[in-house]
């Protein structure tokens, strides 16, 4: 089986990875495909066959007979097909069928055990594998399905960001936490990332301003959710979009380079990382000096029998320090979670000096 997401890193930016969200009939298919296989760019077509629903009654996929149906889009237009396996038995029918990429969905990643049955059936086949980030913000259940698919010999392997289901998402559907995606890629520099801005919006009105993001951040790629008539799909209606609306957001992004080669600019930006550097390098022996004397006021409460937390001094240094952020031009929010970070560890030390005990 030929390589797909081996050597992207380079590739044209941004591949793009679309189609509708479930696999409804065999003319919404072929009709998708057609207009989407000439986008520069096109990696694969996607289509949801089995469908994960959060409740019972919702449309759940047309199952084995759609695979059929993506057989025929991928003879007349020679798009690559890739669909969502959530078991063994939907991953060896995948197989048998010739799906030539197989995607893990968010409600699978989440659990090890369904990541290692699908690991178990692909081991040896080599086929690609696309992995979308878990429902929740947990780093390590990403990299360790990544790491299982690695571990049974599969080696062509991208990533898909899709956001994270949090009690607080607006205006989104789900939360782009952008900073667990980019500490993804740290671990794994050579492993394609491509962005769902449809399941990250929720709406397609926001699918333009995800998907710049996306390429702001240097993803190699977008997963875009498109439907001949969105407001008619089966599922996900309202943040699915036409292949033309696809064709124009794309013709509208910016695309950033992750090369550096003119001399001139890398001399001027590595003036400004040195400044950088030497600033954090501060604030970390800053932080030092004030744990520092955290630990004397923890063991001044300890001696005089006083309480570690201090509600009072607590609200004046949020008021405080929130005043001085935003003379300075500073994020509120963003001053205010630093201070309770802070005062998380202050807390800590101070608990962990109040329990020690004396050596006689």
């Amino acid at each position: 089986m030929n390589k797909i997401f081996n050597n992207l890193i380079q590739a044209h930016r941004p591949l793009i990875i679309a189609g509708p969200c479930s696999a409804e009939n065999e003319n919404q298919l072929m009709e998708t495909a057609l207009a989407l296989k000439d986008i520069e760019g096109m990696l694969l077509f996607r289509s949801g066959v089995w469908k994960p629903r959060s409740q019972p009654g919702s449309f759940s996929g047309i199952g084995e007979k759609a695979l059929d149906w993506l057989q025929k889009v991928k003879a007349t237009t020679g798009l690559k097909i890739t669909v969502e396996v959530g078991n063994a038995a939907q991953t060896e029918m995948a197989l048998e069928k010739g799906v030539d990429v197989v995607w893990i969905g968010a409600r699978t990643t989440v659990n090890p055990f369904y990541v290692q049955e699908i690991a178990e059936v692909l081991k040896g086949s080599n086929i690609p594998v696309l992995i979308k980030n878990p429902v929740t913000p947990d780093l390590p259940l990403w990299i360790g399905a990544v790491e299982r698919f690695q571990k049974s010999g599969l080696d062509d392997i991208a990533v898909i960001h899709r956001g994270f289901s949090l009690s607080s998402s607006a205006p989104y559907r789900n939360a782009p936490e952008w900073h667990i995606p980019i500490e993804l890629k740290r671990h794994f520099p050579d492993i394609p990332m491509f962005c769902d801005p449809s399941h990250i919006s929720g709406n397609r009105k926001f699918i333009q301003k995800i998907s710049q993001i996306a390429m702001d951040l240097g993803f190699e790629g977008l997963m875009i959710e498109t439907h001949p008539s969105p407001e008619n799909a089966l599922s996900d209606a309202d943040q699915q979009i036409k292949p033309e609306k696809l064709k124009e957001i794309l013709s509208e992004l910016r695309v950033s380079t992750n090369n550096m080669n003119d001399p001139l600019f890398k001399n001027n930006l590595n003036i400004l990382r040195n400044q950088i550097d030497s600033i954090d390098h501060q604030i970390i022996e800053l932080l030092a000096k004030r744990f520092d004397i955290v630990r004397e006021i923890g063991d001044y409460k300890k001696l005089n029998n006083v309480t570690i937390f201090q509600l009072k001094r607590w609200q004046y240094i949020l008021k405080d320090r929130m005043q001085k952020a935003e003379t300075s031009g500073l994020e509120r929010a963003f001053i205010k979670e630093l201070l309770e970070k802070i005062h998380e560890h202050s807390i800590y030390i101070q608990t962990q000096i109040h329990q020690q005990t004396e050596t006689p």
